[in-house]
């Protein structure tokens, strides 16, 4: 496959009706917890992009067999024989996480109460990311963890876990999920505060699973079973499609003009939703219909027209509601009217790549004007990006951002190292393609 995407300036509207894949945090989650449950779960349109594959391979090391029935290229049905909380086995060998940060992080809470030791992994990419955050909180559990200075790998060695109250620094869905999936092992109640928003998907699925989730004002309970452990009943889910997916396509007809396409199931989880709501701030054009509840997770579909946007800013509670969908946002932000800023995202900077940073240099050789802060930046807009040769970092959000970019540019823009794309949206250029974008692949 070429690493290399190529896109010519969009002459036409992009249009059609698309499905993009399933969420991926559903995805990684979906197989943790079917994996740990009594019973087969039936999981249908799992993502199979790089970073859940990475997190399926090392549930499957851990003894878990999962059956695949692949219904396309970006949909699979699986189908998992759960092994209860205390059926893993040991893997003979690191568990290789690859790219997912969700994976290990999630996967580390998962396994810190298990009877053996295990070794989480993965690619220098991984590597470079901090993993004190997760380790902390286990670690006052009772968790024995020993990081490389603070950093993957991780060595879990068997341990006794207790509940903790645990204050959170920074919301963060990866800890809150560590912590509650630890929790399944611990004696007593462990609890959670949160100071902001943070994705919820852990809590909904563990409840759809049976066991008993307390959220209450800035807190989330996990109630102790008196007797015994839990036994998570097996899950039988439908795989909403990815929020963050489906922003790259929102944003692109959103911009290029005379667009209009409808994308369908596109997950509404309110703690997802952050794209949507400063879009809709800039005067994006679209509408919600045929709306519907699968798994415990709410979706619809989304029409999204063409329109001019103006200036916007994002800060505060709502930026953890769409972290990973910034650089997307801040292409719509350069074909908006005014200067549209982003503040309270410093967690950016320690993404698959320091995102501030890289994407702010990124847009810049297209010709887009930005002001760099610490924990955000501004983009002055409107102005029409010029074509360039441009580089993802092998970072599959920063990728398509640039590549939506290129659509609305002067001339050609050549995106380097590109096929990270699939780490969480295999199919991206089939699918802008079948909406009539002039993108594509080269050697």
């Amino acid at each position: 496959m070429s690493t290399k995407l190529l896109i010519h300036p969009q002459t036409t509207p992009l249009r059609g009706t698309i499905t993009v894949p399933g969420d991926k945090s559903i995805s990684h989650r979906a197989v943790m917890l079917a994996a740990v449950a009594e019973g087969v779960s039936v999981i249908r349109r799992w993502l199979p992009a790089g970073d859940t594959l990475a997190t399926l391979g090392a549930v499957r090391a851990l003894g878990v067999q999962i059956e695949i029935d692949k219904k396309s290229p970006t949909a699979w049905d699986l189908q998992i024989e759960g092994r209860g909380l205390h059926g893993l086995r040991p893997s003979d060998k690191p568990l290789d996480l690859r790219n997912a940060g969700t994976g290990i992080r999630l996967l580390a809470g998962l396994l810190a109460g298990q009877r053996f030791p295990v070794t989480l992994d993965g690619s220098e990419q991984l590597r470079k990311r901090p993993m004190r955050r997760i380790a902390e909180p286990l670690r006052l559990m009772g968790a024995q963890i020993d990081t490389t200075d603070g950093r993957a790998p991780l060595h879990i060695t068997p341990a006794a876990l207790h509940g903790i109250h645990y204050e959170m620094p920074v919301a963060s869905a990866q800890v809150k999920s560590a912590v509650l999936l630890a929790g399944l092992y611990a004696t007593g109640e462990t609890a959670v505060y949160q100071p902001g928003p943070a994705r919820d998907h852990t809590e909904r699925m563990l409840a759809a699973m049976g066991v008993e989730v307390v959220t209450a004002g800035e807190w989330v309970r996990l109630r102790r079973l008196e007797i015994g452990d839990w036994r998570l009943k097996p899950l039988d889910l439908t795989v909403p499609s990815d929020t963050s997916s489906a922003a790259f396509p929102l944003v692109a007809a959103a911009i290029v003009p005379h667009s209009q396409i409808t994308i369908e199931n596109v997950g509404l989880n309110e703690t997802r939703t952050g794209i949507l709501e400063w879009l809709r701030a800039m005067g994006a054009n679209f509408t919600v219909s045929n709306e519907r509840v699968t798994g415990g997770e709410p979706a619809a579909d989304l029409t999204v027209r063409f329109d001019e946007l103006h200036s916007t800013a994002v800060h505060g509670e709502s930026v953890v509601r769409g972290i990973d969908e910034l650089p997307i946002w801040a292409v719509a932000a350069s074909q908006a009217a005014g200067s549209s800023t982003v503040r309270d995202a410093a967690e950016l900077r320690v993404k698959e790549v320091d995102r501030i940073g890289v994407l702010a240099g990124e847009l810049r050789k297209l010709g887009v004007k930005l002001t760099e802060y610490p924990d955000g930046f501004t983009v002055h807009g409107p102005v029409r990006p010029c074509g360039a040769a441009v580089d993802s970092h092998d970072d599959h959000r920063l990728g398509m951002s640039l590549a939506v970019a290129g659509l609305v540019a002067t001339g050609d823009t050549l995106v380097h190292d590109a096929a990270c794309v699939a780490d969480s949206f295999p199919g991206f250029v089939e699918t802008m393609q079948a909406l009539g974008a002039n993108m594509q692949w080269v050697e």
